[in-house]
């Protein structure tokens, strides 16, 4: 597509460029809308790092899928808007999915955050108390090996039940970071205790 020099593309101009796979388009939309895109996912969310997350994504889907743009006046900032309600979804489902993960591990970590609070063993009860004593036992072992940051920032996610975004407030540190921290740190707890359990079955 030609545009005049020394005029800005309009809405119309720029949804046919970009839907003709133009770079230059995708870098012109991006300057004039990602604020836009931004602001609405950090209303959504409520986190700069993750609307930032969320922005850059938008404008890298928004490429791979530019064959269903329609180049009018209106459609491209729709357009995008409809593609950020779907990455906030997105981010949403995954701080469900991380939550649910917490959820699951910190479940076998309260007898020992009972113990170190000095309130009473809580345990997974159930029909194996051993069991769960003995899980209880290895998470405790587990988190005692890992380096820092991650023992602490998986301490204070499970047994001060901070959320990601205080926990990295609390540290200093990144909430990329925090996140990146839980999740491999949940992966060797879960795979820690799986190999408990074939051992013990």
């Amino acid at each position: 597509m030609t545009i005049t020099a020394g005029t800005d593309p309009t809405a119309a101009e720029v949804a046919a460029g970009l839907h003709a796979g133009d770079e230059e388009m995708l870098a012109v939309a991006y300057r004039r809308w990602s604020s836009l895109v931004h602001t609405v996912a950090l209303r959504a969310l409520g986190d700069h790092h993750e609307a930032e997350d969320v922005t850059q994504q938008v404008f890298v889907s928004a490429w791979r899928s530019r064959h269903t743009l329609v180049a009018t006046d209106h459609a491209l900032p729709a357009w995008l808007i409809g593609i950020t309600k779907h990455r906030i979804a997105d981010r949403r489902a995954e701080r469900a999915r991380d939550a649910h993960k917490v959820a699951a591990a910190a479940a076998q970590v309260p007898g020992e955050q009972a113990e170190l609070t000095g309130g009473p063993a809580a345990g997974r009860g159930g029909a194996d108390p051993e069991g769960g004593v003995v899980d209880r036992l290895v998470v405790a072992q587990q988190l005692d090996s890992l380096g820092e940051p991650r023992r602490t920032i998986l301490r204070l996610a499970f047994q001060a039940d901070l959320t990601h975004e205080q926990v990295a407030e609390r540290l200093g540190l990144p909430l990329g970071t925090v996140k990146s921290h839980v999740r491999r740190g949940l992966v060797q707890l879960r795979q820690t205790l799986e190999e408990v359990h074939r051992a013990t079955a």
